[in-house]
């Protein structure tokens, strides 16, 4: 009896040590996005430089892919901070690439605020968290996220809301106020520079690519991309704007990018060449 009590107890300690590893291994599978339930906002300042143009192109090339059409995701343009410069006017090309799943907050910021917080309303309510890719500063998520806590007090915005980062002069031009209150508060991540390769981010800013239009077969992605290529040369460089050489010389810079594959779980992807030859189609 006391040996077959002391095999019981050895088994019962190893089973309670794999339990342990195996509920370790779920928890560690299931950080990050969940397309079951999160909301992926990626948020474009378009003032001054032109990427975001192409940032968007991008974007929905990559949620046109089967692997992330369940994505729930919003768009919202003009999220811009203290930057001086003129605007880039994005408005046609995120109605043909987004249709009603963007927001203006360049027109209406308070509106475009309203609109948001009912999709991550949706979400949170749905035990789901909020992830935000900041293609541009962080004044626009201060604002969301003080109504967040406005209106539903009882969500702990530092686990339930994530923000990425991934560009020095974004946090720079952000109204520091804004920037201090949304690292303080949220879930934030600051990554490598998605303009350079070989840094841990995708590097999607590239003079020298053009081929974009040999990988993209789909009709209306490629007219998608017509129309970003078009008003990236259209605006690059005028009228004070911010000169993006990669853009002048005919290449491509959506290095914005990299923070929903960050959030995306994607961050492998070493360069624009390999976004193509991956996700176009």
């Amino acid at each position: 009896m006391k040996v077959n009590h002391l095999v019981l107890t050895v088994l019962a300690f190893f089973f309670a040590c794999f339990q342990s590893v195996n509920l370790h291994a779920e928890t560690t599978e299931e950080v990050g996005f969940d397309m079951r339930r999160d909301l992926l906002l990626v948020q474009f300042d378009s003032k001054t430089d032109v990427d975001d143009i192409h940032t968007a192109a991008a974007l929905i090339t990559l949620m046109s892919n089967s692997k992330f059409e369940k994505v729930n995701y919003h768009a919202v343009a003009g999220t811009y901070g203290i930057q001086e410069g003129l605007y880039v006017p994005p408005n046609d090309l995120f109605q043909l690439a987004f249709g009603d799943k963007w927001s203006d907050a360049h027109t209406n910021s308070e509106l475009a605020v309203e609109q948001v917080m009912k999709k991550v309303k949706k979400a949170l309510e749905k035990k789901g968290d909020v992830w935000i890719a900041e293609a541009g500063q962080s004044d626009f998520t201060e604002k969301l996220v003080k109504k967040i806590q406005a209106e539903m007090p009882k969500i702990d915005v530092s686990q339930r809301i994530h923000v990425v980062q991934h560009s020095d002069w974004n946090e720079k031009v952000t109204s520091p106020e804004s920037l201090q209150f949304v690292r303080s508060t949220t879930d934030y991540h600051k990554i490598p520079d998605g303009n350079a390769v070989g840094n841990g981010s995708p590097g999607f800013r590239s003079p020298e690519y053009s081929q974009w239009d040999d990988k993209i077969s789909d009709p209306k992605l490629a007219e998608i991309w017509k129309l970003a290529m078009a008003i990236g040369l259209e605006y690059n460089g005028k009228e004070g704007r911010y000169n993006n050489e990669a853009v002048a010389k005919g290449g491509l810079d959506f290095s914005d990018l990299s923070e929903v594959c960050w959030i995306l779980g994607i961050q492998d992807i070493k360069d624009v060449a390999q976004f193509f030859d991956e996700y176009g189609y």
